[in-house]
């Protein structure tokens, strides 16, 4: 018999906010992070907003020596992972290190750091290279380094999938439960990607809005104006464990993960399947792990990137796999007001299903103000709402063709 998994701890840095409640509060107040580029000098480029963490501090989580020979990203995570640790209460014995593990993913690792080598080495010679510098830009930093400072000796690693990589993170966190592997994981994601290097890049796909003077109706998910998405970058971190080994600790369940549909499009690195075939499918593999039918869904937090066409594939999948029960749920894009944080955005999503589930508010798309004709769902306009909320959904698609949904209950015992 397969175990159950339960949610007991969260933690998040992000543009909005350095902890879940002080997130959760701006999300429900329609709070937008976007602002000018303040992390470098952006004067050649072409786009010079994004959504920034504004005055982080690691010294706040970790000795400043620690944080020094850490990226931005790595920080990040390991903030998130202690506020989790901390609203977990989770305590790791030297008997049962090997029973918890932490699978905390990021799509580029630590771009910063790599962009900084790479300059160094061009003006100063292979040998100036740091000796931190692999460790600070492997993707599987913020895992191995979380791990380290709490004593988690049970599996560790990061998975890369584009901006799934959050949410595969947490669905194969949850499988190792289930299946017996380990007893509690901390899971979800990190990212730093707001470099000079990485806005550039990004700019050139396509991807990013250029409202630079007035941006204050960007990102604009699902609106018929939207013209791409903003940069963001931050942390979130879950803890999964066993329902027995949480009931034996007595800690306080938050939710429960019921459900994890993982699929590829197999159709063009960047651009989603035109018609959301996909994504369906991630969507009712998903449903079909958590026993639950398309009328039972109370509350979708969508990938919405404000991208001309993810938005349109994105809706297209929805309708395919609700059929008639699609037009009925209440869906928001909350990259409305976090900006896109790539491979961390799904974790944190994964945080807000379990917030509207606990506390029956259901966050809003803001700058939603003259819907897409072929974006015709309930996307929660601007303002949140109050909603009974048993089942989320959270949907994650990717670069590459990677589709990731989450499926999230409230806790019956």
């Amino acid at each position: 018999m397969e175990r159950r998994v339960v949610i007991t701890g969260m933690g998040t840095i992000n543009p909005l906010g350095f902890d879940v409640m002080d997130t959760w509060e701006a999300l429900k107040s329609g709070v937008s992070s976007v602002e000018r580029i303040t992390l470098f000098d952006s004067s050649d480029l072409l786009i010079k907003i994004a959504c920034e963490v504004k005055e982080f501090d690691p010294a706040l989580y970790m000795d400043p020596r620690k944080a020094r020979r850490r990226d931005r990203f790595e920080q990040f995570a390991s903030a998130a992972a202690s506020q989790a640790m901390q609203n977990s209460g989770l305590e790791i014995q030297p008997e049962d290190a090997d029973r918890v593990g932490v699978v905390i993913s990021s799509a580029v690792g630590g771009l910063d750091s790599i962009q900084t080598a790479i300059q160094v080495m061009a003006d100063d010679g292979p040998r100036r290279i740091s000796p931190f510098a692999i460790p600070m830009y492997m993707s599987n930093g913020a895992s191995g380094g979380v791990a380290i400072d709490i004593g988690a000796k049970g599996p560790s690693f990061s998975i890369a999938s584009a901006c799934a990589s959050g949410a595969d993170a947490i669905g194969m966190a949850a499988a190792l439960i289930r299946t017996g592997v380990m007893d509690a994981c901390l899971t979800g994601a990190s990212e730093a990607s707001i470099t000079k290097f990485g806005v550039a890049s990004f700019d050139r796909l396509g991807a990013l809005s250029r409202r630079n003077e007035d941006f204050s109706q960007t990102p604009a998910p699902f609106d018929a104006n939207r013209d791409g998405l903003v940069i963001g970058e931050g942390a979130a971190v879950i803890i999964l464990e066993d329902l027995e080994h949480a009931r034996n600790r007595g800690v306080e369940i938050l939710a429960e993960f019921v459900g994890y549909g993982s699929t590829t499009d197999a159709f063009h690195i960047t651009a989603p399947s035109e018609k959301g075939a996909g994504g369906a499918s991630a969507i009712g593999k998903a449903l079909a792990a958590a026993a639950a039918n398309p009328d039972e869904i109370d509350y979708i937090n969508a990938h919405g990137t404000g991208t001309k066409l993810n938005d349109i594939s994105e809706t297209k999948a929805i309708k395919t796999a609700l059929g008639e029960a699609a037009y009925k749920v209440p869906i928001s894009s909350t990259k409305s007001m976090t900006g896109h944080m790539m491979g961390a955005t799904g974790a944190l999503e994964a945080i807000i299903c379990v917030m509207a589930i606990r506390d029956g508010i259901l966050p809003p798309t803001i700058h939603l103000n003259d819907p897409d004709p072929e974006c015709d769902l309930d996307y929660i306009p601007n303002h949140a709402r109050e909603a009974e909320v048993e089942v989320a959904l959270s949907n994650a698609f990717g670069f590459g063709g990677h589709n990731a949904v989450l499926a999230f209950r409230r806790f019956n015992g």
